[in-house]
């Protein structure tokens, strides 16, 4: 490759990866009001690395975060700054790095066959549960008081579970229509 299109090459993934960064932060910010509301954070998650693959998809995650860790708000509910990692929820948004992070193993590993891309997707959903639960769990216990797995699972996993696997269906196929259009 010479260093004319190695240029172009690393230009259009910055402006994909921020373009995915700038995507992910208006999925957050679209609430959809049910019983326990819930975000598209996570659709975006998925349709970064199912469009841009498993490098550039986990850096425009991590790019997301950063931008929402300086303060830009970007996360749900229009909120921004570091504190928000500290909050209840804040394992969730670094939950998020994880299963990119997984995905794009998974990616590298066994390929990008549809099956190995949902059996990527499912685990990494399984990841950002594992990790913000847990992150929950520590968070509320120190000011609240000792709760049990199952109170916590119940309050923020089951409620999440179908619609999070309605935005894994979606991003799956918006991902395999959408990837053949971008370049690298």
């Amino acid at each position: 490759m010479n260093s004319v299109a190695a240029t172009r090459s690393k230009t259009y993934d910055l402006v994909y990866i921020g373009i995915f960064a700038a995507l992910m932060a208006v999925f957050s910010w679209i609430s959809i009001p049910t019983a326990v509301p819930f975000t598209l954070q996570t659709f975006g998650v998925f349709l970064a690395v199912g469009v841009l693959g498993g490098k550039r998809g986990t850096l425009a995650v991590l790019v997301y975060i950063i931008l929402g860790v300086v303060g830009l708000p970007v996360f749900a509910g229009f909120t921004g700054g570091v504190g928000i990692l500290f909050t209840n929820t804040g394992g969730y948004i670094l939950g998020f790095l994880f299963s990119a992070l997984l995905m794009w193993g998974i990616e590298k590993f066994l390929g990008k066959k549809p099956v190995i891309h949902i059996f990527s997707m499912i685990a990494g959903l399984i990841v950002c549960y594992a990790f913000g639960t847990a992150w929950f769990m520590v968070l509320y216990t120190r000011g609240s008081g000792p709760v049990g797995i199952g109170a916590v699972l119940s309050w923020c996993v089951l409620p999440f579970i179908i619609p999070d696997l309605i935005k894994i269906a979606l991003a799956f196929v918006l991902s395999r229509r959408v990837r053949k259009y971008v370049v690298g």
